[in-house]
């Protein structure tokens, strides 16, 4: 019998270059976020809670009802053990919200997507704990505009040396500014197929200034988005797994979508929270 020998193609089965020089291949991803069924505490006695089945009764309904009404279910007088069996049903999805302020507003998708949970505290007791459904807590986008500038400022009589093509971005940014109006499409700037050099990136922080808001989404390595001191804008990076910067954008949104969930995401959270109150209640 004649053997055949195939080539063998790939990283490593090739001679090394005559100058030392190898083919240094981006790491990819290598987790995601998917969904699991909460796991529940066995010492929680059934009998002991009704005040988390009404909560996730009413849950269930504002679900369903999406996107009819926009209503918070109130957390905060639930004692500790029904407080316990919400926290360890809802758990924690992949996008979490800082808000800031004198007391700032922490906010947790749970694994329901488009459920989320906002709690704010001082340094003696928690001052509010709330539910909503929806794609994104009105309050993210009521805290990044309520401080921030209304346009950028404009003026190119002075700039600092090595700044060379960031002034035309901060005039296009302006003119979206201008045009946009909540609910309309989002205008992005690949920052990164753009020659930017670092006192660019530096001026265009300066002028944007800095927002109250900032926002993690992780799903395959993170996605880290921050409001900046303008309205409606917003710098959004992405990360992969080794926390290497893959993707630098400036985006001109309401809140940009990669955070947000969508109306199908929450039919399908309606359909999971059916089947674990079948479970658990």
């Amino acid at each position: 019998m004649t053997s055949i020998s195939l080539p063998i193609f790939g990283q490593g089965s090739q001679p090394a270059e005559e100058d030392g020089v190898e083919l240094d291949y981006l790491a990819m991803p290598e987790e995601m976020t998917t969904y699991r069924m909460p796991t529940i505490s066995l010492d929680l006695n059934a009998a002991d809670l009704a005040q988390a089945k009404t909560v996730l009764r009413q849950l269930e309904q504002d679900l369903a009802a999406y996107p009819a009404g926009s209503a918070t279910i109130d957390l905060i007088g639930l004692d500790q053990t029904n407080r316990r069996f919400v926290d360890e049903l809802l758990g924690e999805g992949e996008v979490s919200v800082i808000c800031g302020g004198a007391h700032p507003l922490r906010i947790q998708e749970s694994v329901l997507a488009g459920v989320w949970r906002s709690r704010q505290s001082d340094d003696q007791c928690l001052l509010a704990d709330a539910l909503e459904v929806g794609i994104m807590p009105q309050s993210v986008a009521r805290t990044a505009r309520a401080a921030a500038a209304q346009q950028i400022d404009s003026d190119m009589s002075a700039l600092p040396d090595g700044v060379m093509n960031a002034p035309p971005l901060l005039a296009e940014l302006n003119a979206k500014i201008a045009a946009y109006r909540p609910g309309g499409e989002a205008h992005i700037i690949n920052l990164s197929l753009l020659p930017q050099t670092e006192q660019d990136l530096a001026f265009l922080e300066q002028r944007l200034g800095q927002g109250t808001v900032t926002i993690l989404s992780r799903g395959y390595g993170n996605c880290r988005i921050s409001a900046t001191g303008t309205r409606n804008v917003w710098w959004v990076r992405y990360f992969n797994s080794q926390d290497t910067l893959i993707l630098n954008t400036l985006e001109v949104s309401e809140v940009p979508n990669v955070a947000c969930a969508s109306a199908e995401d929450i039919a399908d959270s309606h359909q999971r929270l059916r089947e674990i109150l079948q479970v658990y209640l």
